[in-house]
């Protein structure tokens, strides 16, 4: 097969010296595969198998587990710290979990591409990480419909939670107001105040494909949040 390009999303140790990794491959969508020899001390490819770091790779097998056969750097890792590595980490951990094995996803790709060259800077991290969002529950087909049940127009003055069920949203307390949601489902996240709302959509998207079980990336973001206002608030003590 001609090399494809890839980025890893998650590696664990498999028996002594390989390990199971999970791919964003551009044109197979997330692969699961055997890395051979991988782990051994002195092996090239263990640096080559790094996350955030462009691969080409082949691969070989018929069953849902694939054998890597070629992997080769084809750029430089992003270079991400602090609350951009967790973004990255995040994204990785969101993409193993939700995507089918195998499932062309080439606009997931091109979205996942374009959000590590944003990561490193604080202020386009949030919009790069709704767009990768969309991406993969617009593949999935399970992108909001913008609509009340009955395919009607969102009342801007009324406020509305999602239905999954549906992928519509219903009237309730505490949602997002249809002036709100009509900008959202235009695409218009770059206005001013859409930021939590655009998050709150995708977040409520994307609970039925995650299930339970909780992100783990979610939760070391929530401690650096807190770190973060504990540190404020120990600065403002006299």
């Amino acid at each position: 097969m001609t090399p494809e390009p890839a980025f890893l999303l998650h590696k664990r140790p498999y028996r002594e010296t390989s390990a199971l990794v999970d791919l964003l491959t551009l044109h197979h969508g997330r692969v699961r595969a055997v890395a051979q020899g991988v782990q051994r001390p002195g092996s090239r490819s263990r640096g080559r198998l790094q996350p955030f770091a462009p691969l080409h790779v082949t691969w070989v097998g018929e069953g849902e587990l694939k054998r890597l056969r070629l992997m080769e750097g084809r750029g430089s890792a992003a270079l991400l710290a602090g609350e951009g590595l967790l973004c990255g980490l995040y994204a990785n951990e969101l993409l193993a979990r939700v995507l089918p094995v195998e499932l062309p996803v080439p606009e997931v790709f091109a979205f996942y591409t374009a959000m590590l060259e944003v990561l490193p800077r604080p202020e386009g991290r949030a919009g790069a990480l709704r767009r990768l969002e969309a991406a993969a529950l617009e593949a999935l087909d399970a992108w909001p419909r913008f609509t009340d049940p009955e395919g009607g127009e969102l009342d801007p003055q009324r406020r509305y939670v999602l239905d999954p069920a549906s992928r519509a949203f219903v009237a309730g307390e505490g949602g997002i107001d249809g002036r709100t949601l009509r900008l959202l489902a235009r695409g218009d996240w770059a206005e001013p105040g859409l930021a939590g709302p655009a998050k709150a959509v995708t977040r409520a998207a994307l609970a039925p494909l995650l299930g339970s079980r909780p992100l783990r990336s979610r939760e070391l973001m929530r401690q650096l949040a807190q770190r973060r206002r504990d540190h404020t608030e120990d600065r403002q003590q006299p």
